[in-house]
């Protein structure tokens, strides 16, 4: 058939969906990961009783997790940019899964930071992998409402399962956490390698639908480029690291995510410890922020993406919303000011919904970072950011010794602003960069 026949056949063709599978996929995956970052957190209380250990020991294990976690992210990086996801993303869920079960059998502080450890070095990848996925899969109109969905589902995930995971606690142990988190994760490893595809090799996609993503900006190729040089080259790290716009967004990622590295960790225990709250009754508080930044996720990728269809430049489009959800986050500091449950949680859930309308960052990195250097600029970007995995409940646990948590509530609403002038002041306009 002549080509210009062909081509006719692909244009009248219905476009597949398929991407909004893949988007499915990712969202179960962040579930996941999510899980067995801040089940530490949910067995916390009753963990450090049973073990003896003290605050300032528990934010060194909390922050464990973060500090394998930021240094592999550049490395990791490096691999996404040479291994394909479905191998990559099997492997590494499998192996922090499993670490993850090991952490019921521990029986000491040593123990715990250890394995902690583990899961955040093969955790590392995760996101850059995510946005690896979605910058492939979608075009630019859909690509804030893909990562806004699967994002959601770090904050769906804890509030309907955190209960759960309380329950079980309380019913059969702290261990029992684990167990389960870790054996989910295991199990979701090999789903992950059976049924994941890229764009050219999945098939549930058509001509159709591939053209769509493509013509909208989509890297729907990707994967079928020539693969890159094993060696690492030190040139590729000076690019990311020396570009202005980019540190826009490394340095506002630091202060996003200090605010969700509280939730992830100290949150519980700020509940029951510092303001006295029944453990079950703090189960269920617990959820609300977590569903409050589920609805500003979502809320974040539909805005972000409408802005976009009508007609807003795509550095507008993105910024609005993570400049308004940062300074939203700020009114965290008005749980310093109330002692009522209600107003505390109300405080810190409406400080978590504006951390969620902030949490399309990644759609900045896919519209930046140069297509060769994808998986590393993301890499950085995840490193930098989630330093804050290492120093938030360090900084909390050294802050709170005594019984006032008012000073590390103030540190976070500071952080929020921090990163609200950086995503508006530093980053500019944005386009993807040009490699010389």
């Amino acid at each position: 058939m002549p080509n210009n026949n062909i081509a006719a056949v692909v244009s009248s063709q219905a476009s597949s969906r398929s991407r909004f599978f893949i988007m499915l996929l990712l969202f179960v995956t962040v579930v996941i990961n999510y899980l067995d970052r801040s089940n530490l957190a949910i067995a916390a209380p009753h963990l450090s009783e049973d073990l003896g250990i003290d605050p300032v020991k528990m934010g060194v294990v909390l922050s464990a997790f973060g500090w394998t976690y930021a240094a592999m992210q550049i490395p990791g990086g490096w691999l996404i940019d040479r291994v394909p996801p479905r191998l990559l993303y099997a492997l590494a869920i499998g192996l922090w899964s499993l670490a993850t079960v090991l952490l019921g059998f521990v029986g000491n502080f040593i123990g715990l930071f250890v394995l902690r450890l583990v899961v955040g070095a093969l955790e590392a990848p995760s996101y850059p992998l995510n946005n690896r996925v979605v910058t492939t899969w979608f075009p630019e109109s859909e690509r804030a409402s893909a990562i806004g969905f699967y994002t959601s589902g770090q904050f769906v995930g804890l509030a309907f399962l955190t209960p759960v995971l309380i329950y079980l606690q309380q019913t059969f142990g702290w261990q029992m956490v684990f167990f389960i988190t870790g054996g989910i994760g295991i199990l979701w490893a090999l789903v992950w390698y059976a049924v994941y595809r890229e764009p050219a090799d999945f098939h549930l996609t058509n001509d159709a639908e591939r053209n769509l993503i493509r013509e909208g900006g989509g890297l729907v190729d990707l994967g079928q480029r020539k693969p890159q040089s094993k060696r690492f080259d030190w040139k590729d790290l000076w690019f990311v690291l020396n570009k202005r716009k980019l540190w826009g967004l490394y340095l506002g990622q630091y202060a996003l995510t200090s605010t969700l590295w509280f939730f992830l960790t100290w949150f519980p225990t700020y509940l029951v410890t510092y303001r006295g709250m029944d453990f079950i009754k703090a189960g269920f508080l617990a959820s609300l922020p977590f569903l409050a930044a589920f609805c500003g996720v979502i809320c974040s990728g539909l805005l972000s993406d409408w802005l976009v269809r009508r007609g807003l430049s795509l550095g507008l489009a993105r910024k609005i919303p993570i400049i308004s959800g940062l300074l939203v986050s700020t009114s965290i500091i008005g749980a310093n000011y109330v002692d009522s449950p209600s107003w505390i949680i109300f405080f810190l859930a409406l400080a978590f919904f504006g951390n969620g309308l902030a949490s399309i960052t990644w759609s900045l990195v896919s519209a930046l970072a140069p297509e060769r250097l994808l998986g590393l600029t993301g890499g950085v970007f995840n490193f930098i950011g989630n330093l804050s995995a290492v120093s938030v409940p360090i900084v909390i646990g050294l802050l709170v010794q005594g019984n006032d948590f008012t000073p590390a509530i103030t540190y976070i609403a500071g952080m929020a602003l921090l990163g609200a002038l950086s995503y508006g002041v530093v980053v500019g306009k944005v386009e993807r960069l040009k490699e010389a």
